[in-house]
């Protein structure tokens, strides 16, 4: 499978079946996680990790404490589609990670970005 990444009128292709996704809650300072994979069903958000807790961002029913993040699996179906907006109040965007590296996405305030599987045979259109 692959990843598509549309930003700014452009697309970029990952070929990978997993990423991470991190970013920085804009009010509590708190880092957060999630692990994806990629299928022909959609993203499919298999694992969550809080560090923390705060306002807003209380661990779900579930989770475990694990080295000081709050861990648990989500109880989200596959989405066709991720869209990521960064506020500008944390000073950083959202990290995605795969095996081939990290990039940083989103660190202007304002814009949007969307991640989505990409068609079959390695096209470079989303879904």
């Amino acid at each position: 499978m692959s990843l598509c990444i549309l930003s700014a009128g452009k697309t970029a292709t990952l070929t990978v079946a997993a990423f991470t996704l991190s970013w920085t809650h804009s009010v509590e300072r708190t880092r957060w996680e999630e692990n994806w994979t990629v299928t022909p069903s959609g993203l499919q958000v298999v694992e969550a990790r809080i560090k923390g807790s705060g306002a807003g961002m209380e661990p779900p029913e579930g989770a475990v404490l694990r080295d000081g993040w709050w861990v648990y699996a989500p109880r989200v179906g596959p989405q066709s589609r991720l869209a990521l907006a960064a506020s500008g109040a944390t000073g950083d965007g959202w990290t995605l990670c795969t095996v081939q590296g990290c990039m940083e996405l989103g660190r202007t305030a304002g814009e949007t970005i969307s991640l989505e599987p990409c068609e079959p045979l390695g096209s470079s259109q989303p879904r």
